[in-house]
């Protein structure tokens, strides 16, 4: 198999890359390492590698095919690390990053993977240091729109601890590693983009 073949592709990723990257642009800091968790494919790391060459792109995954496919499309880019081998849950192999992405991972994992992404965001950020978070949210008193509805209910049916999240409980678990929300931007097909800074 040759490093191209096990490059992995994800529709929603080239639905939304430019959406994103656009935020990013006014929030990303203009040079440092970017680390993403989950990072999938690696079709978004890479997008934005090549759009934002001043920053240093680290990408991670625990999947160990995950980790294959960012490399092949990682391939040829001097600003993209290798992935690493990084569970949000866990012990995060890293001691510094400048800014955090985590792109539609939280809705798909257990609730302590969020809890060990804000606990590893606040102990890695520096001061002022960005957490940027994508996908589909529950919000107080904003009726859930008829696709996430359904997409939630698939979501617990595949595996009862995933399913889209309370933003407030997600904030609340932010602050208690002294993250605070930002911003919160409408994005499109009913997700958002979540800005927090430590």
């Amino acid at each position: 198999m040759t490093n191209q073949d096990q490059r992995r592709t994800a529709p929603a990723a080239a639905r939304n890359r430019d959406p994103i990257l656009d935020v990013l642009r006014g929030a990303l800091p203009p040079s440092g390492v970017v680390l993403e968790l989950a990072s999938g494919s690696g079709e978004h790391i890479v997008h934005f590698a090549r759009a934002l060459p001043e920053l240093h792109w680290q990408p991670s995954d625990p999947s160990p095919d995950a980790r294959a496919s960012i490399a092949a499309w990682a391939q040829g880019l001097d600003n993209v690390a290798p992935p690493l081998a990084l569970d949000a849950a866990g012990e995060w192999p890293i001691a510094q990053a400048d800014a955090i992405l985590c792109i539609n991972m939280i809705h798909i994992s257990p609730w302590a993977a969020t809890e060990g992404l804000m606990r590893g965001a606040g102990a890695i950020l520096p001061v002022g240091g960005l957490l940027y978070l994508y996908g589909p949210y529950r919000r107080a008193g904003v009726a859930l729109e008829p696709s996430n509805a359904a997409f939630d209910a698939d979501l617990r049916a595949r595996n009862p601890e995933w399913g889209l999240r309370d933003l407030d409980d997600v904030s609340a678990c932010a602050a208690q590693h002294g993250l605070r929300v930002e911003t919160v931007l409408p994005m499109p097909a009913n997700n958002l983009s979540v800005l927090l800074r430590r």
